[in-house]
């Protein structure tokens, strides 16, 4: 029964149909933009399970601290504490071998010993010091070529072979052009002579100090720091004595071998650096073969060289020198016999001449002021036309060396 009512009518009938264009075709394109969202998401997603998801970002290493834990070898720990790489490399001029030893307790022990070198090859020598000392321990002596005697400190050859001559020598540089040596001796009678000559000449010049001055350990060590070679000056008979005398402890023929060796060691033992000896007179006693031969002996055996200081024609300390085996040379002029600077700079002409012939030469003076100053100004002009000044024991004629 139809009552006019909404309420008698059949569920779902009499709603309103729907137009074109309304709210449902809102509803689809919303639709249509939510999936489109949904597959964009969904392909983020599938890309990002393709990477490890375990897989931890790369980072850049970080600084090892200071303090880290990490384990140092025991080669690293030897090169901390000696300086020199671990695999025992060392400086060109050292010399040396290595020997690292890792002991029980951790600790690492290094050894160094000199480095034994071949037969061939070349052998590289740093700067001059080839012979002679540390220039700062020039004044100081070796204590392995010395023996005590009643008479002090004396020369003698070391056990390993080693001798004052080549100890306590003047480096030179060994090439081929003229070379000339200078000696003054005389020094260590006059303390103000002395000073002045050691602060006056030049180094390459030779000074001889004579046996019976005075200080003379002191002016010795004055020369040596001042890079000059020292000789030791020792009396020996001339033919007019006892007129002229040359001092005290003066060797004589008539006093005997063991009276001149005991005079001979008290000169020796009166200062040391020296490499060698130097006659001051001595015509009488150094033509005489017998007398001499027993000193001469006796240097060999102290490994000092002798100079002869030429004013004798009759010496005959060059033949027993060679015979014995003492390094020997024999001066050429003795250029202040007269005590002017005029005629001292002829006689150094002189010698030039002499060393230009023969490719080398000796000359000898005096510790005189005039000598002192016309030698130090000659050796420096001389140096500047081409002329090597060199020690006497670079001019040498030494056995061993041949």
């Amino acid at each position: 029964m139809d009552t006019g009512s909404e309420l008698d009518k059949p569920l779902g009938q009499g709603r309103r149909k729907k137009k074109p264009g309304g709210k449902g075709g809102r509803s689809s394109r919303s639709l249509y933009i939510a999936l489109g969202f949904a597959v964009v998401f969904a392909g983020a997603g599938f890309l990002a399970l393709q990477q490890n998801p375990l897989q931890k970002p790369a980072t850049a290493p970080a600084s090892q601290p200071a303090d880290s834990d990490t384990e140092e070898t025991p080669a690293q720990s030897a090169q901390a504490e000696s300086g020199v790489p671990a695999d025992g490399r060392v400086s060109g001029n050292s010399g040396a071998n290595l020997n690292r030893t890792l002991t029980d307790d951790g600790q690492v022990v290094t050894t160094i010993t000199p480095r034994d070198r071949g037969d061939d090859g070349p052998v590289i020598v740093s700067g001059a010091e080839t012979v002679g000392q540390d220039p700062r321990m020039a004044h100081l002596p070796v204590p392995e070529l010395l023996e005590k005697s009643q008479y002090g400190r004396l020369p003698v050859i070391g056990a390993d072979g080693g001798r004052a001559v080549d100890a306590y020598a003047r480096p030179w540089s060994g090439a081929r052009g003229t070379r000339i040596a200078i000696v003054v001796g005389g020094l260590g009678l006059s303390q103000t002579g002395t000073q002045y000559a050691i602060n006056t000449l030049p180094e390459e010049i030779t000074l001889a100090f004579a046996a019976s001055g005075n200080s003379l350990q002191r002016w010795l060590q004055e020369a040596r720091r001042a890079g000059h070679e020292v000789l030791l000056q020792v009396p020996f008979e001339p033919f007019n004595y006892p007129q002229n005398n040359p001092g005290p402890h003066t060797l004589v023929v008539e006093d005997g071998a063991q009276q001149n060796l005991a005079d001979l060691h008290w000169a020796m033992g009166r200062i040391t650096n020296y490499t060698g000896i130097m006659n001051f007179m001595g015509g009488r006693f150094l033509s005489d073969p017998a007398v001499t031969e027993p000193i001469m002996r006796d240097l060999a055996k102290r490994g000092v060289l002798f100079l002869d200081d030429g004013t004798s024609a009759r010496s005959v300390t060059d033949a027993l020198a060679s015979a014995v085996g003492v390094p020997h040379a024999a001066a050429d002029l003795v250029v202040d016999s007269s005590v002017d600077h005029g005629d001292i700079m002829k006689k150094l002409d002189d010698v030039e001449r002499i060393a230009r012939r023969n490719g080398s030469a000796i000359a000898v003076a005096s510790a005189f002021d005039t000598s002192v100053n016309a030698i130090a100004a000659w050796a420096n002009e001389a140096k500047a036309r081409g002329i090597e000044i060199v020690s006497v024991s670079a001019l040498t004629d030494d056995p061993e060396k041949y």
